[in-house]
């Protein structure tokens, strides 16, 4: 039995209904199914908020050097690792109290790698270190270091993703859509499309109608009217984003673990040819 996201994966051997003789459901492990939620403000609640806010950065003011700590923080939950390593790091960075473009470029390429190791950002430390300088020079000789201005500079939602992603090499859409979706509704023209995690969870989970299942920007709109229903606002609405991410990375991970379930099932079930020998590697 393995239990997660609220569901129990039972696995077992049935005598019919399978070619390989492999039964498998999921079932509820709690009285009450994660998966419902009475509104947009019950997931938030159960999940969490914007991610900047969980970190402790305020932009709800625009204040630019809360903007320049989102900004950090994004290019690291951009690269192909967790979200509690990413987090992790960015808290290293905040304790040793380098979160200006200046102090990035200050403290160096050495010390850079140190900090990342510091949170566990092993993987990808060499890499990071490099793209922070180049990044952040960028920024500072392109626009004194200030994201509200280059937003400013912006002549739309097109051109403000491109001159996100000109900064440097290794910010791509994924790094500028991170960014951008929590300044959604407080920078005029930040206006990154729907992260498919959120957008695969609001089906799941009910919040889209059917017609609109083929439609993500609409679908971005309908999320956008569920929300302010609530009596929230659209500079909040970031909130429900996030909490939309959070439960499409649990269902990326339950079904991950069915596959591997099922894997596993496929090496200990009866051979067709054999009913009473192991499919296990002889190796095992």
């Amino acid at each position: 039995m393995l239990p997660y996201l609220g569901f129990t994966i039972s696995l077992s051997r049935n005598s019919g209904g399978s070619k390989n003789g492999i039964g498998m459901a999921v079932k509820n492990s709690q009285t009450a199914p994660i998966i419902h939620f009475p509104s947009a403000s019950a997931l938030v609640a159960e999940l969490g908020g914007s991610y900047a806010a969980q970190l402790g950065i305020h932009l709800h003011a625009l204040d630019p050097v809360e903007i320049y700590k989102w900004f950090l923080a994004a290019l690291l939950y951009g690269a192909r690792i967790s979200e509690t390593i990413a987090g992790r790091t960015w808290q290293v960075f905040r304790r040793h109290d380098i979160l200006t473009p200046e102090r990035v470029i200050d403290a160096g390429w050495e010390r850079l790698v140190a900090l990342l190791d510091e949170g566990g950002y092993v993987r990808y430390d060499y890499k990071t270190a490099t793209k922070l300088l180049a990044v952040n020079q960028s920024l500072l000789d392109q626009y004194a270091g200030n994201l509200n201005d280059l937003h400013a500079t912006a002549a739309d939602a097109c051109d403000l993703e491109q001159r996100v992603m000109s900064l440097g090499k290794g910010i791509g859409c994924v790094t500028t859509h991170i960014f951008l979706r929590e300044l959604r509704g407080r920078w005029e023209k930040a206006a990154p499309p729907l992260a498919a995690l959120a957008l695969n969870a609001a089906q799941e989970l009910g919040f889209v109608p059917e017609a609109l299942k083929n439609d993500p920007q609409q679908i971005l709109i309908h999320l956008q009217q569920v929300w302010c229903k609530n009596g929230e606002s659209m500079e909040s609405f970031a909130d429900f984003e996030a909490a939309l991410v959070r439960y499409g990375l649990r269902l990326r991970h339950l079904e991950k673990k069915i596959k591997y379930a099922n894997r596993c099932l496929l090496y200990t079930s009866p051979s067709p040819r054999d009913g009473l020998l192991s499919r296990m590697p002889s190796s095992a």
